[in-house]
């Protein structure tokens, strides 16, 4: 069996070795040593012959991969009926018109949904889930007359004038009722105090409270200030009063109440202001505890002489953030609220709004700033709220909350009394028939049936259905799909690869990997030469021959060998 032995040899310049040892080797020695140079040249001539092919090719500039090799191994579709050998025909020429058809469209198809999912579409699901049991609302009611007469004085008047557009040298026409104790305390007039204690009373306008069968009172009820001066809210949720449940739908399953809203309490109107109302009967709104009553631009009105039923049913509606929807999830970054509502925010910047502006604020506005006086409401509260609701729309801005409750409503109306109820009504609240047809009304407030409806915003086109449609499209005009992209990328990359090579890079790495081989050498071709044998007949310090190693060109004075 053959032995190859690997050797690194490095070698001087010069063609023969000078000294002793080149002339110990003698004639035939040197005759051997042409043979073996021709022998090596010969073999020389035909590794220059190889590493010239080997720089040529990548000069020619070939692909790495054969084009049509490519095609015909490709999943792309029609990939290799385009891309023959040989020179193209006209069959090869209608199938590259067909392929090129097939992508126009495919791209057009791929253009128009990237642009449908850029655009946010959204749909709006709605569903309706049964209960065994709702929350109550709370239920907030005004009358729409903030002052009773009788609890007018005469200094009252004159601090109310410029609110109720009386000149303070016109006769009032009516009988005033004689000053308060706080008329002679010294305090200035505080207006929260005055609504506080001249509205109307709830234990005088409340005549009968039911709910769900079972009776309710004035105890039931929590105070709150709007723009209508003192109001009162059913159900609040407040001062540790907990929320009310209601477990049957329909009529006498809710909040019944009659009331009286004394119409012989009402001021006279003596001008027009933005306090002055020309209504009888009662404010009402039906909203979350979560958020305050807005009741002067939300509330219903309620008539007196009339039954009103108001069937409700609690919608919850759910929003999509930007960019699909307009809602957003923010917290109340608040002193005066807990929870985030349009209500809330809106109560929130227009009290920051007048003070800011006015430096003072509306009964109903929470705080601590000082109230308006009724000349402060005339001449800069009033025309300043009203030009930020109707100009300034960049000052309040109210996003719109992510999760919202509210009541949907259906009202409906009878006559109240009827002919044969109005006297024994007279005589049971001490009234006059008259009196009852113009100031009675019956409140009814239920559920419609016992569940809650749901209106959730829904992404319409999201990623996946944008990739779905893309793979669709794309197996249908053209037969690809991602590894198919995978195959044109890998192409791609064998033909950059091979054109950097052709600038050097892969020249010099060849060069430099061919520096690192060794000579091979056969057993035979040691033994010929015997040079160990050599080395021990001389004396040390010798020289040796530079041709020592077979098929080596002469190439210069042997520096060093290992046996």
């Amino acid at each position: 069996m053959p032995i190859r032995i690997f050797c690194s040899v490095s070698f001087s310049s010069g063609e023969v070795a000078s000294g002793p040892l080149g002339d110990a080797w003698g004639p035939q020695q040197q005759k051997q040593q042409q043979q073996h140079s021709w022998s090596n040249s010969e073999s020389e001539e035909e590794e220059e012959e190889k590493k010239k092919m080997l720089r040529k090719e990548p000069n020619e500039g070939d692909s790495p991969v054969d084009l049509v090799a490519f095609a015909n191994s490709c999943t792309l579709h029609g990939a290799s009926h385009v891309f023959v050998a040989g020179a193209p025909g006209p069959r090869q020429a209608l199938w590259a018109v067909a392929f090129v058809l097939a992508l126009g469209a495919f791209l057009c198809q791929v253009g128009d949904r990237i642009a449908y999912y850029l655009s946010y579409p959204h749909v709006t699901r709605l569903d309706e889930v049964a209960s065994t049991e709702l929350t109550f609302p709370a239920v907030t009611l005004c009358n729409t007359n903030a002052v009773r007469l009788s609890q007018l004085s005469y200094p009252d008047l004159l601090y109310l004038a410029p609110m109720l557009g009386l000149d303070e040298s016109d006769d009032p026409g009516v009988p005033l009722a004689p000053p308060g104790p706080e008329a002679f305390s010294g305090e200035p007039f505080n207006l929260h105090r005055f609504y506080n204690r001249s509205c109307h009373r709830l234990e005088d306008m409340l005549l009968y409270c039911s709910y769900s069968g079972g009776p309710c009172g004035p105890h039931n009820f929590s105070v709150v200030f709007t723009r209508y001066g003192k109001c009162y809210t059913f159900n609040s949720g407040r001062d540790g009063r907990p929320r009310l449940k209601t477990m049957k739908g329909g009529t006498g399953n809710g909040l019944e109440i009659m009331l009286d809203i004394q119409q012989d309490e009402y001021l006279p109107v003596w001008g027009e202001t933005d306090e002055t109302s020309f209504e009888a009967g009662i404010k009402v709104q039906i909203h979350s505890q979560d958020e305050p009553p807005f009741i002067d631009q939300l509330g219903f009105g309620v008539a007196p002489g009339f039954q009103t039923f108001v069937a409700c049913q609690e919608q919850r509606l759910i929003y999509l953030p930007p960019p699909w929807g307009t809602c957003k999830a923010v917290t109340m970054d608040s002193d005066f609220f807990d929870s985030y509502s349009i209500t809330a925010c809106r109560i929130d910047c227009e009290t920051r709004y007048l003070v800011e502006n006015c430096n003072c604020r509306m009964v109903h506005m929470p705080g601590d700033a000082p109230y308006c006086t009724p000349e402060q409401y005339k001449e800069c509260a009033d025309p300043a709220l009203d030009f930020l609701v109707e100009k300034d729309q960049e000052y309040c801005v109210c996003e719109m909350p992510c999760n919202l409750t509210r009541y949907g409503k259906e009202l409906s109306m009878v006559k109240i009394p009827s002919k044969a109820s109005a006297k024994y009504l007279a005589k049971k609240f001490n009234k006059s028939e008259q009196y009852i047809g113009e100031n009675i009304l019956v409140l009814d407030i239920f559920f419609e049936v016992l569940n809650y409806e749901t209106i959730e915003q829904k992404k319409a086109y999201e990623i996946a259905g944008l990739l779905g449609d893309i793979g669709g499209q794309m197996g249908l005009f053209i037969g690809a799909s991602i590894l198919t992209v995978l195959e044109l990328f890998d192409y791609a990359y064998e033909v950059i690869k091979h054109k950097l090579c052709r600038r050097g890079k892969c020249q010099k790495e060849a060069k430099r990997s061919s520096a690192d081989k060794g000579v091979a050498l056969s057993l035979d071709d040691v033994k010929r030469h015997n040079p160990c044998e050599s080395l021990r007949g001389h004396p040390a310090g010798m020289t040796y021959a530079a041709n020592i190693l077979p098929h080596h060109p002469a190439r210069g004075t042997f520096e060093d060998f290992t046996c």
